[in-house]
C-alpha cells in the first residue's frame, strides 16, 4: 500500500515522530527479532500513536516500549510466540504472531490471555490497518 494510501487511512489517527533507526535496530538486537517489514516502515514514518482508525480505534506502542509492554503483560509466559504491539484501547490486544515466517496478525483477549484465544485478523501491517478503517476487524471477535 502507498505512503498516501496509508496517510488516507490514519486522517484521524494521532501519530507519534518517527522512529530513529537506531531504535529499530536495538529492538532487533536485544529481541532477535526481526520486525515485519510494513510494520517498519509504519514505525519510520509514524512510531505508534492513537485515535480512530476509520471506525475502530487503535492504540499502537512505540518501538521503545515494546519489549517493556510485552514484559508487563507477561506474553513469554502466557503467549509465547507473540508480539503484543498495541491494542484496542479496551480488552483486547494486537499481535504480531512470530511463530511462522508468515508473522500474521492476530487480536488476543487481555483477560485470559493465551495462544487459544488468538484470532488471525490479517496477513500484513498493511492489510490489518485496511481492516480496522474498514470496521472488519473485530467482526467474529466479543467484545
Amino acid at each position: 500500500m502507498s505512503a498516501s494510501h496509508i496517510d488516507q487511512l490514519l486522517v484521524a489517527f494521532e501519530k507519534n515522530p518517527r522512529a530513529d533507526e537506531s531504535s529499530l535496530t536495538q529492538f532487533e538486537r536485544e529481541t532477535g527479532i526481526v520486525l515485519p517489514t510494513e510494520y517498519a516502515d509504519f514505525l519510520r514514518r509514524f512510531n505508534g500513536g492513537e485515535g480512530f482508525i476509520g471506525i475502530e480505534y487503535a492504540r499502537f506502542w512505540r518501538i521503545e516500549d515494546l519489549i517493556q509492554m510485552n514484559m508487563n503483560y507477561e506474553v513469554a509466559e502466557y503467549t509465547p510466540g507473540l508480539l503484543l504491539f498495541g491494542t484496542n484501547g479496551g480488552r483486547e490486544a494486537f499481535a504480531f504472531d512470530m511463530r511462522t515466517a508468515a508473522t500474521a496478525i492476530v487480536v488476543v483477549p487481555f483477560i485470559g490471555m493465551e495462544l487459544s484465544e488468538a484470532l488471525p485478523v490479517a496477513v500484513t501491517f498493511d492489510d490489518f490497518l485496511l481492516a480496522l478503517f474498514e470496521g472488519r476487524l473485530f467482526q467474529d471477535v466479543e467484545h
